[in-house]
């Protein structure tokens, strides 16, 4: 059991980052004694200010645009950049220097993360710096804040919790936690999103949450942040008498949140200006998208605002006259919002996927559907047996989901993320979800109140690594996905045919932290020498499949594919080129990051099979 003091949980958002923590000394049982840290970062030039939130942008000043001292932090000297508001406020009127969005290129298989790519559509003359690095600075900016306000608990000393969102991949869990290492941070743990949202739920009810919920509840995470739409599944159980909660599915991996309601409200005022004679250019339009951005945080949060005046600077020499004017109001908010990413829908939905074009800019893959009721459709028809084999389930409710269902019927709603500061939208989905509901005979799901949508992740980390040392009510599930590498048949080549592929699974769905599957007996061949490259996928349906298990045949949607995994295994004592016989083996380590190596016969060496984040295209 750690000895730390602090138990601290780091939300790194997409549009912010935020620090919360737990003082285990001063905390019982589910009694605890829970904090945000107001985090230190400039607010201007030379300016400094302590703010809940830190917002994750990253901004890259040319050498003579501001003066000395200007990027002076309390617990350092002069930098050649910034993060947080200011770097947001800075780049609102410089898009071409702003980093943004570095969390959702952290999980973009088309680039290389580690490269200098971002701003991904600088000009040659600015600096650039990779996904990665952009995340480092974020996380490194959140130790030193909590060093400067804490001098006699470092944070190397405590224990650390990180979120990430329920549908990041192997690879991209593996890069948070390289970008974490790289900041600074010790002992550290990787953390879902929704789940965190839910123990931020759990502690703020100050142990009220077993009224509020019973056993067979079935309770829906929906989770939209700046970059991604989250969805989660957690069902209540009863284990030995008592409340236990576990995490039965997650959706896919949907780039779509904030930052496209952002987008869609610039395009809503640009054709507002276009008609009244205003053409905005692209630098114009990517300055308005962060105008937008900032005004629908301020409707979101202040329901008394009717209207947001919008400011976009001209580029030349006349930076008053040339200056865009105009304004963002509730009406065009709610229009856009609500109905572009929040359609009502039957539950027999599909997101709309269009055929793409031969040529496109490079960019984030965002989805291709807005409509975020949509995806949540396709998710709830695609868990419908989720609950089949779950163990403490009462057998009404597990019978109740599965008999003539079209799709897995949650009881309880738990929103997460800024946008849903907006009742419209909470009511707008709760009507939707109960609609379906009600068209198979379900009793409605009722809205679990009082979640922090700020904070909760940061809140809810904190509280997690305080439940982690036996304190509490943890949320069980595992891995979400089982996952698979591909073997090629060896058949000798038939003209027009491709050799068949089966995927071998490697670790099976819900395999737990700090645990590590039993070898499969199958030997393969891997060469020595030089790199070699497998296929591998993931599945969230496939609930059975153990270790060792071979698949010849599987549906469409059964199994997805993910990044490539590559090894280069060393030739020493052999002879470069030749084909080892090795048995592959998987663990989940205690941060929560896959790990599978190579084990090669007769020997005691372990090769370590990496993830392939260099992508296929360099931006």
């Amino acid at each position: 059991m750690s000895g730390a003091r602090y138990s601290i949980g780091i939300d790194l958002g997409t549009t912010h980052c935020a620090l919360s923590y737990v003082d285990t000394s001063a905390s019982d049982g589910e009694r605890t004694t829970l904090a945000v840290l107001p985090i230190a970062q400039l607010s201007g030039p030379g300016a400094i200010a302590d703010l809940d939130l830190l917002p994750s942008f990253l901004y890259l000043p040319h050498p003579d645009e501001l003066s000395a001292g200007d990027l002076h932090l309390p617990w350092t000297g002069e930098r050649d950049f910034a993060v947080g508001e200011f770097a947001r406020s800075r780049g609102a009127a410089t898009p071409i220097r702003l980093v943004s969005s570095a969390k959702s290129w952290l999980c973009h298989p088309g680039v290389d993360r580690r490269a200098a790519i971002l701003p991904n559509d600088a000009p040659p003359e600015v600096a650039r710096v990779s996904p990665l690095e952009s995340s480092v600075r974020y996380l490194t900016h959140l130790r030193e804040a909590w060093d400067h306000a804490h001098p006699d608990a470092p944070f190397r000393d405590q224990d650390i919790t990180v979120t990430i969102p329920a549908s990041f991949d192997p690879a991209a869990r593996e890069l948070t936690a390289e970008a974490a290492e790289a900041a600074g941070y010790g002992r550290m743990t990787l953390l879902e999103e929704p789940q965190a949202a839910l123990y931020s739920w759990i502690q703020k009810s100050g142990g009220q949450w077993r009224k509020q919920v019973k056993v067979g509840d079935i309770i829906l995470v929906v989770d939209v942040g700046g970059g991604t739409t989250d969805l989660s599944l957690i069902a209540v159980v009863e284990r030995e008498g008592n409340l236990e909660l576990h995490r039965v599915a997650v959706g896919e991996h949907i780039l779509l949140g904030g930052d496209n309601m952002d987008l869609a409200l610039a395009h809503v005022v640009a054709r507002k200006l276009a008609a009244q004679g205003t053409q905005a250019d692209a630098w114009q339009l990517r300055a308005l998208t962060y105008a937008c951005r900032s005004a629908k945080e301020t409707l979101l949060s202040d329901p008394a605002t009717d209207t947001v005046p919008l400011i976009v600077p001209s580029r030349g020499s006349k930076l008053i006259g040339g200056s865009i004017r105009t304004e963002l109001t509730r009406a065009e908010l709610t229009q856009t919002i609500l109905e572009g990413f929040f359609p009502q829908v039957e539950s027999a939905a599909r997101p709309v996927s269009r055929t793409r074009a031969g040529l496109t800019q490079l960019g984030l893959p965002y989805a291709q559907d807005a409509g975020i009721t949509r995806h949540l459709a396709a998710f709830l028809g695609k868990q419908v047996g989720a609950l089949a084999d779950l163990e403490g389930l009462r057998p009404v409710a597990a019978e109740a989901s599965a008999h003539e269902a079209s799709f897995l019927h949650p009881t309880a709603v738990l929103f997460n993320g800024g946008v849903f500061k907006s009742a419209l939208l909470v009511e707008r989905i709760m009507g939707t979800l109960n609609g379906w509901l009600a068209a198979e005979g379900a009793a409605p799901a009722r809205l679990l109140e009082g979640a922090d949508l700020d904070l909760a992740v940061a809140r809810g980390a904190a509280y997690y690594g305080y439940v982690r040392r036996g304190q509490g009510v943890r949320i069980r599930g595992g891995t979400a996905r089982a996952y698979y590498i591909a073997i090629e048949s060896a058949m000798p080549a038939v003209p027009g045919m491709e050799p068949p592929i089966q995927a071998l699974c490697v670790a099976p769905f819900g395999m737990e932290e700090g645990t590590e599957a039993e070898l499969p007996a199958q030997e393969f061949g891997l060469v020595v020498g030089e790199p070699v490259h497998f296929r591998f996928f993931g599945s969230s349906v496939r609930r059975h499949d153990q270790v060792g298990t071979l698949l010849d045949f599987w549906g469409p949607d059964e199994l997805q594919e993910l990044e490539e995994i590559q090894a280069t295994l060393p030739a020493s004592g052999r002879t470069a080129g030749e084909v080892v016989p090795v048995k592959l083996h998987a663990r989940v380590t205690e941060a929560g990051t896959l790990e599978l190596e190579a084990v090669p016969r007769g020997t005691d060496e372990r090769w370590k099979v990496e993830f392939d984040v260099r992508g296929s295209v360099n931006a």
